[in-house]
């Protein structure tokens, strides 16, 4: 099982990507608009982990 700060550092990541995908999608058209659903999937993944890496803690 993961400890807690590995699943802070991994949701953290997927928020900070899935952020920098969807301004890329809202500057400039190099980023395909189909990413945008991938990027909102796992910001809400992203959330999700942050929000359960405490122990007993239920979102």
């Amino acid at each position: 099982m993961k400890t807690e700060k590995q699943r802070l550092g991994v949701g953290g990541l997927l928020l900070a990507g899935s952020t920098v995908l969807i301004l890329g999608i809202a500057v400039t058209s190099a980023v395909p608009s189909a990413l945008a659903g991938v990027a909102s999937l796992a910001m809400a993944a992203g959330a999700l982990i942050v929000g359960l890496s405490e122990e007993g803690a239920g979102v």
